[in-house]
């Protein structure tokens, strides 16, 4: 008997624990769906390093209605932080943005890009080593990645080494847990913030003054 109800304890946490993890998948994009439902924004999906400095820098430009830190690029459904920061998913840190295409072009967008981090790196930017860290543009249309192959062309003579950027068919975007968003904004006496994050964040703002909000 004590047996059977140890089994019963242990399938009913498990039961519980697969439909929090179904509720989480179900909201975890409330805030995305209500923003896209309610004003005419079209969206990209980048990744370049760790998402709260994509995030920041793509925040302050003008047309950018919201960023959103997430994950892409993996098989896996519903991926936690812990498991894409430990490389246990194909997942990168990526940032889905919601723009204005009245206001900012994509092209633009992807000027902005590939000055908020190094497309050089390969899997890894600054500090963070990984095939989560990796360089890559998710796109949407034939439309996006031809002007992702012809930026990166144009750039191409500018770096002193080859951009490594992956063009990546977009699938799917997961948004990350609550705490990572607007994480600079919240946090911006983090160490990681004030030595990593805010030298990127500040060189686009400083490239891009014309475009900054008010």
């Amino acid at each position: 008997m004590m047996i059977r109800n140890t089994a019963i304890i242990i399938l009913s946490l498990l039961f519980f624990a697969c439909a929090a993890e179904n509720k989480k998948a179900e909201n975890t994009n409330t805030e995305i769906q209500s923003i896209q439902t309610t004003e005419a924004l079209d969206t990209a999906y980048f990744a370049g390093g760790c998402f709260w400095c994509v995030e920041a820098s793509f925040e302050q430009i003008k047309g950018v209605k919201e960023a959103f830190s997430g994950y892409s690029g993996g098989e896996e459904k519903n991926p936690s932080y812990k498991e894409v920061s430990y490389g246990r998913t194909n997942h990168a840190e990526a940032v889905m943005v919601l723009y204005d295409s009245s206001i900012i072009s994509y092209e633009t967008l992807l000027d902005i890009f590939f000055v908020a981090h190094d497309p050089t790196q390969l899997n890894r930017q600054g500090p963070d080593v990984g095939k989560q860290y990796r360089s890559a543009i998710f796109y949407r249309n034939s439309t996006e990645k031809n002007l992702a192959l012809k930026k990166m062309n144009e750039l191409a003579s500018k770096f002193d080494n080859e951009i490594v950027t992956e063009l990546t068919a977009f699938d799917k975007f997961w948004e990350a847990e609550k705490y990572h968003q607007d994480y600079e904004k919240k946090n911006p006496n983090d160490r990681y913030i004030v030595n990593v994050s805010k030298p990127k964040i500040d060189k686009v703002a400083k490239t891009f003054k014309d475009l900054l909000k008010k």
